[in-house]
């Protein structure tokens, strides 16, 4: 008896068609044995599987990528006589042995006298080489027969088999057994049937017999066969169309919508029910489908060559012939949906490092210009996990990150696994179609038709925020947005002259619908709560009135039965502000709740957009709103999911700056957004000002001739202590003396001491001197006047010199007229060019041109090479600053591993974390990251470091894979037998294990599952705390839920409570300019939040050190230190004041945010050195011009800056003045009877 053993990975979907095949053989060829296993059975069935390949005399596996099971598996096959493994990780693939022929250890793609013959072979394009090896399968044994050297024989022979595995179905498998049996295992068969062949690259119809060989074949059966001669489907009808770029391509040249749809080859031949239900369903919505089946690689010949649009038209009629291959016998279609995944170009291959050709695939779709849309069922994960805890792992980079990367939008997951079948999941296909209809109707509609519904945002609600979003001046923005439609032909009607009025417009409709009907204004909009009803169905009207009691209890603009939805029409041109999230007093509740739904009016409001004014599409103005934040699946959006229930199947312009690839990810897949990115604004110098400028003159004055000007000595230290340069720069000499740092005490220090110290001193000033800051806010669509262009040209270049890159980095500068221009192609339904997130400090010309659909990295990339260096290096920093100040190693660190700079920096914080622990990462073959593994303690020159991970939300949902190679990391370091004064994760597992502690090794903690953020800010915002203690509770139990391979949100108060209370200090990286820790509330929320709930843990001090990432340096800053920097150089500073200012109502918002962050800081980090509110006072309240400026720009915002300066000093932060305490009071009453008027 001969055994075969077969293994089936990322198609076990096939173990069924597998074990039909060896039935067949078997049944002709009683000598063989033939076990059928899946992937996961190496899992849940290891004893028998391990059986079953020791008894084997040939192993066969398929799709195995899966790292842990690949090293499990090639220690077990490696004695097996005969080994074949196809399109699977290059480790198993290296085991290949059949006969004389090997594939070899170190395999780098495909067999060496195949590469040899498809060079000869191929068409010259490296993007067709996969494609033209499956080709060669088929003609290779052909070519190769009549070659005697037996070597090569047995790779004919392998090739023989591996045409029967790609020809699929159990026919052809039974033939690959029986070829196995009769030339190697010695059993007699008699004749082996040829192949059962399908063409490579053809197409499908479930009422055809057989495969269409071009699209235009198929096109002429459809339109026989399958058009009835009615509508939807009538031909020939011309439509209205919009002339070309004049607000539109033109539309299809009939009414009908023709779809293309990659379809995988293997599933078309084994008959997967899916294709023929998808089918189907384009049919029964009236669209017209081209449903292509590929093998994979070849996805990009099918777009590129058998598919052409009207803009490929219309671009052959002006003479560019941007593809040469396009085929006579392609289709014309309005959009492509792949339900494949992967790259375009080399599908499953094109994850490789050596396959990535982005740039080809983002060439070959600009040059159709249609949406390319993913929706695909799971088939690496079912449809049980998915719905349970969203999408996680390799299955999110093949379905997410990877399309992306290609421009792909909207994606749908279909379906997945149950147990061994694919289900397609009914309503998840009525969105795809639904979401691909509405693409198309917004391609063929003519602009001048066009509804455009243009969501402003205004959180948190009473502060000044209406109409504001992060780095953009939304006003401007909006006015040259709307002008720009009119030019394109839109209908707009009557454009009021100035931006800052419109938003005052668009406010007060939003708070109009509060009086009686007899009161109420003409022209406000309302929702009845039975059209609500209507709107929302029973299922989800049960599930708001579960949470609300009733549709109308919420008291969130809600006036008897009715719904108020506030905003201003111009034209077809619809603009309001986004509901609040939750209640009064806690205006963000929805957002970190799992189980709560949008309250009623919320649902409203997206659902009128819907039904009511029935936009054709939405712009999100800015970031960023909050509809993509709502309860749902974390990734992977299903019918429960509230983003996907609110936004529908309407197209999402979602406008976004380009340097914040973290958050960006959740409103493109979880609110459908279409990226437009758009430029961060001009940066600053800070400059020195005011007293900065005295000190340093006198400083050099006194320089000059010490002894000559030794009185200078007493105004210098006096100006040194008003400032609060003293704290900035202590006199260290000072302290060690025990003599306080005083004018009067002056002549007590050594004049080289003294000296020393202002050389000292003087330094520091020029560090503050030449500090970057972010200056106003962008104008959406403006290229940078020359001064601005001077600003970004000198930030990014620094003294250094390359006339070639300057004028390179000027060019893609200019090109932020782009950012206008694609959100006006987007809304045509056009192709919007891809490109990463990130820094144009960092990352130079990488994130230029803006107005570009951004996309974050494969996480599976993470750390870079550069980035785990650097990382290391700031570790190594850490523990040697930690040594120096304490003379001793830290025991637990705690780092923040936050979404947006893992992305930006490419995974330096994973640097920190994984130098802190002693481990590195291992690639596999194809260049993906599958493990950390650890250091000998001998190689690391310090002990293993025990860390607290505080994940943010984005960063747990978008990379669970890291998260799963981190917790087996502690795992296993854990269980190292090392001392315990050299491995401290060890020493504080065994005393958690002593105390009866599950889970010992957890050390990623994070919010609820599905939830984000720690709340701390919201309270700080809302200023319902009373001291800090309360604070540091909040994060404490908002942030006990541990992740990893078993946890996906289990509270383990014991774990976080011994870490927390064995940290000594935090490590956080900063990723840009624009977002410092003074600049936005999430640093003082999260980072602030974790250091009290430590102290207060500890009952110690525990030290915060940031590196500011954006820069070459990797020195750590210690909290205070830094915070002090950011004051002097943007809230204090004229220079930030002035611009911000300058930007109307969305300069003073920020200078209120800011004033907002300042307490939250005194209350998580106990700062409250007295200089900053003193000078923040002068600047912002005190100084006439300034206050009245603030005042008339936003109200609401200048009256939240004078009332944190009260409640600075009510909270004991700042000892203000009398006189100047009695000034803020009647400014903040000033203002509050304005509003109160402006209300009234």
């Amino acid at each position: 008896m001969k055994h075969i053993v077969l293994i089936a990975g990322f198609e076990s979907f096939n173990a069924g068609l597998y074990r039909k095949a060896a039935d067949i053989a078997i049944s002709r060829c009683s000598g063989l044995d033939i076990r059928v296993f899946s992937d996961r059975d190496i899992n849940s069935k290891q004893t028998e599987v391990e059986t079953a390949l020791q008894n084997a005399d040939v192993f066969f596996g398929s799709l195995l990528f899966d790292y842990d099971q690949v090293i499990w598996l090639r220690e077990r096959v490696k004695d097996i006589p005969i080994r074949l493994v196809f399109e699977s990780a290059l480790e198993l693939m290296s085991c290949n042995k059949i006969g004389d022929f090997s594939i070899g250890d170190k395999p780098k793609g495909m067999p060496k006298p195949v590469k040899f013959i498809l060079d000869k072979f191929g068409n010259g394009r490296e993007e067709d080489k996969l494609a033209g090896y499956i080709s060669f399968l088929k003609i290779g044994p052909k070519l190769l027969k009549f070659i005697p050297v037996q070597k090569v024989q047995d790779l004919r022979n392998w090739l023989v088999i591996y045409g029967y595995w790609n020809a699929g179905g159990s026919e052809n498998v039974a033939s690959l057994f029986w070829t196995l049996a009769e030339k190697y295992l010695n059993l007699k068969v008699g004749d082996i049937p040829a192949p059962l062949e399908t063409p490579n690259m053809g197409l499908l119809h479930p009422d055809y017999d057989g495969y269409f060989e071009s699209p235009k074949e198929y096109l002429n059966w459809y339109e026989k066969f399958k058009i009835p001669p009615s509508p939807p489907y009538q031909r020939g009808e011309q439509e209205k169309k919009s002339p070309p770029f004049q607000g539109g391509l033109g539309g299809s040249e009939t009414q009908n919508k023709v779809i293309g749809i990659l379809l995988y080859r293997k599933h078309v031949i084994t008959k997967q029910p899916y294709i023929t239900q998808l089918i189907k369903r384009y049919e029964e919505a009236g669209i017209i489908h081209l449903p292509i089946f590929i093998n994979g690689e070849e996805g990009h010949v099918a777009v590129r060559d058998w598919m052409t649009t009207d803009y490929v038209i219309q671009q052959r009629n002006q003479g560019n012939k941007t593809t040469l291959s396009l085929s006579p016998e392609a289709g014309k279609v309005d959009a492509i949906v792949s339900t494949i995944g992967f790259p375009l170009v080399g599908g499953p291959a094109g994850s490789m490092e050596a396959g990535r050709q982005v740039d080809i695939a983002k060439g070959i779709l600009a040059a159709k210009n249609v949406p390319y849309i993913v929706a695909a069922p799971l088939l690496i994960q079912d449809i049980h996990s998915w719905t349970r805890q969203g999408i996680g792992g390799l299955q999110s980079v093949v379905l997410y990150a990877l399309p992306e990367l290609d421009g792909a939008i909207d994606t749908v997951p279909l379906g997945g696994l149950v147990g061994e079948d694919i289900y397609l999941v009914p309503e998840r296909v009525e969105r795809l179609i639904g979401r691909v209809k509405s693409w198309v109707n917004l391609r063929q509609k003519p602009a001048s038709e066009r509804k455009i519904a243009v969501v402003l945002y205004g959180f948190p609600p009473g502060y000044g925020a209406t109409g504001t979003a992060a780095l953009l001046n939304v006003p401007r923005s909006l006015l040259k947005f709307l002008h720009a439609l009119q030019e394109q032909g839109y209908d707009v009607g009557e454009i009021p002259e100035d931006g800052e009025e419109l938003i005052r417009l668009v406010k007060e409709a939003d708070e109009l619908g509060q009086g009686d009907e007899e009161t109420r204004g003409e022209g406000e909009t309302f929702v009845n709560v039975r059209t609500l009803e209507k709107w929302l169905g029973y299922l989800q009207t049960t599930r708001v009135e579960k949470q609300w009691k009733s549709l109308t209890g919420s008291g969130i603009k809600t006036y008897g039965d009715e719904f108020h939805v506030g905003g201003v029409q111009l034209g077809n041109v619809w603009i309001g502000v986004q509901p609040p999230l939750g209640i009064q007093g806690d205006p963000m509740r929805l957002m970190f709740e799992r189980d709560l739904t949008p309250h009623p009016q919320y649902a409203a409001y997206y659902k009128w957009l819907q039904n009511e004014f029935s936009a054709d599409a939405l712009v999100h103005f800015g970031m960023h709103g909050t509809v993509e934040w709502l309860p749902g699946s974390p990734l992977g959006n299903t019918g429960y999911s509230w983003s996907d229930i609110l936004l529908g199947d309407l197209p999402n312009l979602y406008i976004y700056a380009a340097n914040n690839p973290s958050e960006s990810i959740l409103a493109k897949r979880r609110g459908y957004g279409v990226l437009i990115s758009h430029n961060v604004p001009p940066y600053g110098r800070a400059g020195l000002y005011k007293e900065l400028i005295n000190l340093r003159d006198l400083i050099a004055e006194y320089r000059e001739d010490p002894q000559k000007n030794y009185a200078l000595k007493s105004a210098i230290c006096k100006k040194i202590i008003d400032s609060g340069l003293d704290a900035d720069c202590p006199f260290e000499e000072a302290k060690k003396l025990g003599i306080e740092f005083t004018p009067e005490n002056i002549g007590m220090y050594s004049a080289s001491v003294f000296d020393n110290y202002l050389v000292k001193l003087y330094e520091y000033l020029q560090v503050l001197e030449n500090r970057l800051f972010s200056s106003g806010l962008h104008i959406l669509g403006e290229a940078p006047n020359d001064e601005e262009m001077k600003s970004y040209l000198d930030a990014y270049f620094d003294q250094e010199e390359n006339q070639e890159e300057e004028q390179r980095i000027k060019d893609l500068l200019e090109q932020s007229t782009d950012e206008l221009s694609n959100l006006l192609k987007g809304l045509n339904g056009e192709y919007i060019p891809p490109a990463p997130g990130g820094d144009l400090l960092r990352d130079g010309a990488g994130v230029l041109p803006t107005g570009r659909n951004i996309h974050a990295l494969d996480p599976y990339r993470m750390p870079s090479p550069a980035a785990f260096e650097r990382g290391k290096e700031v570790a190594k920093r850490i523990i040697q600053q930690h040594l120096q100040e304490n003379n001793s190693y830290p025991e637990t660190l705690a780092v923040m591993l936050w979404g947006l700079d893992a992305i930006k920096t490419k995974g330096e914080s994973l640097g920190i974390l994984l130098e802190l622990v002693g481990a590195e990462p291992v690639k596999e073959g194809t260049g993906r990251i599958v493990r950390y593994e650890l250091k000998p303690l001998e190689e690391l020159g310090h002990p293993r470091i025990d860390v607290l991970g505080n994940l943010s939300g984005i960063f747990r949902d978008s990379f669970v894979n890291i998260i799963e190679l981190l917790d087996d990391l502690f795992q296993r370091a854990a269980d190292l037998d090392e001392p315990l004064d050299k491995n401290f994760i060890r020493k504080h597992a065994l005393e958690l294990k002593q105390k009866g502690v599950g889970n010992t090794s957890a050390r990623l903690f994070s919010n609820p599952a599905g939830d984000f953020g720690s709340l701390v800010n919201d309270q700080v915002v809302d200023g319902n705390w009373e001291s800090s203690d309360e604070l540091a509770n909040t994060w404490q139990s908002r942030n006990v839920f541990s992740y990893g391979r078993e946890d996906k949100g289990q509270a383990r108060p014991e774990v976080l409570n011994q870490l927390l209370g064995s940290t000594s200090q935090i490590v956080q990286e900063i990723d840009s300019v624009e977002y410092g820790l003074t600049d936005i509330q999430e640093y003082y929320g999260n980072t602030g939040g974790l250091k009290k709930a430590a102290e207060k843990q500890g009952g110690k001090k525990v030290k915060a050190s940031f590196v500011e990432s954006f820069s070459k340096d990797t020195t750590p800053r210690d909290l205070d230190d830094l915070l002090r920097m950011e004051y002097r150089t943007k809230l204090l500073n004229p220079k930030w004041a002035e611009a911000m200012v300058n930007q109307g109502s969305g300069g003073a918002f920020e200078v209120s945010q800011r004033m907002t962050a300042l307490i939250g800081w005194g209350g998580t980090a106990d700062f409250t050195d007295e200089w900053v509110y003193e000078q923040a006072a002068d600047t912002y309240a005190l100084d006439r011009e300034m206050a009245d400026k603030l005042r008339k720009a936003n109200p609401e915002a200048f009256k939240n800056i004078v009332g944190r300066m009260l409640e600075a000093h009510g909270r004991g932060f700042w000892d203000a003045s009398d006189e100047k305490l009695q000034k803020l009071r009647e400014l903040y009453e000033v203002a509050d009877e304005e509003l109160e008027g402006v209300i009234l």
